[in-house]
């Protein structure tokens, strides 16, 4: 688990870094030009928006020396919706990720390659003078919606939906110094996971008790933020999760990882790059015995449609009564 996390700190120490090196590289050839401000300042309480990406690969062989599949075809698709909140010291944002995908080959024959929902939901009451300290309570809610199978040989039933699922509420700081980093703490924090599958329930799966449909857990909870255009036409946006269960194996630290990266072709095609992460002690599903946990990766590239939706921005003014004067 320790080089699993050393692995993994990496990983996003390299994100952050490139982030830095490109965007000092930036200002040096730009030292004689007008500094420009990215940042939103347009007046607003309500702002929404999002994108959704559409991806397609296909290739086909035809007495092909070298080997492979005769067809494949792989389909991806990413959908993010957004909606904040801002007035005076309150802080409200809700974000929706929405993850599916397809592949078709002729030795493997059908099955998904990619199948997450993911929904967060924190609010924040400024609590100082410099405005990036917020203490925040944090709701999220993870999980997919197609059965999953693993293909290491006879296709294994390992998952499906709200199997698991899991369930955060948690109470904390959050620290925002910009609207490109958010990192947030809490050391009060339920973790629960559900496991509505009667057959994987029987199995005792993802650390929920042989028979039982619940697991609940308190710990420690940090989540870390970061979205940001790192060169031009490259979109950056990442977050890492750490839970610890105070009562069981703290020590085990459990990681959800997300990292993509979106490279601008043509006005609406772009090139992506994802990488997910994911450790947890619970999910002993590998190794030749399937009894063993491991460091899940999964890492997906593709060209595709890509289009932005539009941002809506909405000022909340109050209703005023007019009063006549006599």
């Amino acid at each position: 688990m320790r080089k699993s996390l050393l692995f993994i700190l990496l990983v996003f120490m390299i994100n952050l870094t490139f982030a830095q090196d490109v965007v000092v590289a930036k200002l040096r050839s730009e030292t004689s030009r007008s500094i420009k401000h990215d940042a939103d300042t347009s007046v607003w309480n309500w702002k929404q928006g999002g994108m959704y990406n559409f991806n397609l690969s296909q290739s086909s062989l035809s007495n092909w020396a070298a080997g492979g599949d005769n067809f494949n075809l792989a389909i991806n698709s990413y959908f993010n919706y957004f909606k904040f909140y801002r007035k005076e010291r309150q802080s409200w944002d809700n974000n929706i990720d929405i993850n599916l995908g397809f592949v078709q080959s002729t030795s493997l024959g059908g099955r998904k390659n990619d199948d997450r929902a993911d929904f967060l939901s924190k609010y924040g009451y400024k609590i100082d003078t410099t405005g990036v300290w917020y203490l925040s309570g944090l709701f999220n809610f993870r999980s997919q919606f197609f059965d999953g199978y693993s293909f290491g040989g006879t296709p294994v039933f390992t998952s499906s939906f709200l199997s698991p699922a899991y369930i955060i509420l948690s109470a904390g700081l959050d620290y925002k110094p910009d609207n490109k980093l958010s990192i947030f703490f809490s050391p009060l924090t339920s973790r629960t996971t559900l496991l509505l599958s009667k057959k994987l329930s029987e199995l005792g799966k993802y650390g929920v008790a042989v028979g039982k449909n619940v697991n609940r857990e308190t710990g420690l909870f940090i989540t870390i933020n970061y979205n940001n255009t790192i060169a031009p036409n490259v979109i950056y946006k990442g977050r890492a999760d750490f839970f610890s269960n105070y009562y069981e194996k703290p020590e085990n630290i459990n990681l959800y990882m997300t990292n993509m990266f979106t490279f601008k072709i043509l006005k609406n095609f772009s090139a992506t790059y994802s990488l997910d992460l994911i450790y947890d002690d619970k999910i002993r599903i590998f190794g030749p015995l399937k009894q063993s946990p491991g460091l899940q990766m999964k890492s997906i590239i593709g060209i595709g449609y890509t289009k932005s939706l539009q941002q809506k921005k909405k000022i909340s003014t109050p209703v005023f009564k007019a009063v006549s004067s006599k």
